[in-house]
């Protein structure tokens, strides 16, 4: 866990700064962009990369994965260039949880992954690149999104440990428990094998 330093005030505006970046929806940004059709009625109904994917449009699910990161990762980095550590921890978080819970779409939002990992790459990038290696290593075997994700999570805390950020311990425990919750539905249907494969339209 980070030192304590930043007045409550600093907390709060990098916590609000960090919740509206996650929150913009660049999976619905494009897909309507891109002529797909209402994300919430095609497939799963998420907004990530994922469900965009189940579209066909494979260019349009690359540019929902590289935003839906990449806005996680810019919150990381402006907080980082005017905060200290523990703002900039707090902004990752709640850029995660706007990506979540997203309030222009009545908290509705995607599982976060790609989120995650663009928070990663910023905040320290060998554990975003180990995260990323977990995830595609998981999901090339398995085919299965949601199995790759909940891999990275499981492994994240260990590679903060292992990769000498151990002030984020904290962070990665909360990342990967909100990971596991927003894909409670999808442990379900791992265990039961109906959940879908990669490139489904199902």
């Amino acid at each position: 866990m980070p030192e304590l330093i930043s007045s409550p005030a600093t907390l709060l505006i990098w916590a609000i700064v960090g919740y509206f970046l996650g929150s913009i929806p660049f999976g619905v940004i494009v897909a309507r962009a891109k002529g797909l059709g209402n994300l919430r009625q095609i497939g799963s109904g998420n907004i990530g990369a994922t469900n965009v994917l189940r579209t066909g449009n494979k260019g349009a699910a690359a540019l929902t994965l590289i935003l839906d990161g990449g806005k996680g990762a810019v919150a990381v980095l402006i907080a980082r260039s005017l905060a200290p550590d523990d703002a900039v921890q707090l902004a990752a978080l709640a850029a995660f949880v706007g990506h979540c819970f997203p309030v222009w779409l009545r908290f509705r939002g995607g599982k976060g992954v790609a989120t995650f990992l663009g928070v990663w790459l910023a905040f320290a990038w060998p554990v975003g690149l180990a995260c990323c290696a977990t995830w595609l290593s998981a999901a090339a075997v398995t085919r299965i999104s949601s199995m790759g994700a909940l891999m990275a999570a499981s492994l994240s805390t260990l590679w903060v440990v292992f990769l000498g950020v151990p002030d984020a311990f904290l962070l990665g425990i909360v990342l990967t428990l909100l990971i596991f919750f927003r894909h409670r539905e999808n442990i379900a249907r791992i265990r039961a094998g109906t959940e879908p494969r990669i490139g489904s339209k199902g």
